[in-house]
């Protein structure tokens, strides 16, 4: 119980981290009052171009890796085959990822007002199941490319991580997985209704 607290803790903390408020406010911007006012790396690459948005784009990636591997930390780093989460580190390590996304989608540094988790989610995702996180990215780019859309492929590529990851881990996690996207359509949903009443 010990070391799903400290994931949980330390996931939040790592999560609220507002990295693009804080890459805008070098170029004096405020992402959550401009473009499409979410604070994340897509709104940041329309305000800002590429690569001003790289470093919300690693940013976010990593704090869900971040809280991935803290998961793994207080738990005894316990993994299966091709580093694929196993054992007394699967709640922990997922306990710290969706800790990670609630932090990000609602921030303790930024007022609460946060993302929609994406990157947060597959950062965490790479720590979960590395071999599944792997062919997604493949997908990614295979896809961006064919439909020049990077938009496209990563949207292909996150749909497709629980399903890629029934190769590597019991059905169980798969559907953790898609509880954790379940965060993310929650985002969504909160974005949809906050602009019916903008």
């Amino acid at each position: 119980m010990g070391s799903v607290l400290a994931a949980v803790i330390g996931g939040y903390l790592l999560g609220s981290v507002p990295v693009a408020v804080l890459v805008c406010r070098r170029h004096g911007l405020d992402p959550r009052e401009a473009g499409d006012r979410n604070p994340g790396f897509w709104n940041v690459r329309e305000l800002l171009g590429g690569r001003a948005a790289v470093p919300v784009f690693l940013g976010d990636l990593l704090k869900g890796t971040a809280a991935g591997l803290l998961g793994l930390a207080v738990s005894g780093a316990e993994t299966g085959a091709l580093g694929v989460v196993a054992g007394a580190s699967v709640v922990p390590v997922y306990a710290a990822v969706a800790a990670a996304m609630a932090g990000h989608a609602w921030p303790v540094f930024a007022g609460g007002r946060g993302g929609r988790s994406i990157l947060t989610f597959a950062g965490g995702f790479a720590v979960i199941c590395p071999p599944a996180f792997g062919l997604g990215l493949g997908l990614v780019v295979v896809t961006g490319l064919l439909g020049r859309s990077f938009s496209l492929g990563a949207r292909v590529g996150v749909f497709s991580l629980p399903v890629l990851q029934l190769a590597f881990a019991p059905a169980a996690q798969a559907a953790a997985t898609g509880a954790l996207m379940g965060l993310i359509g929650l985002r969504f949903g909160q974005a949809a209704l906050a602009g019916r009443r903008d």
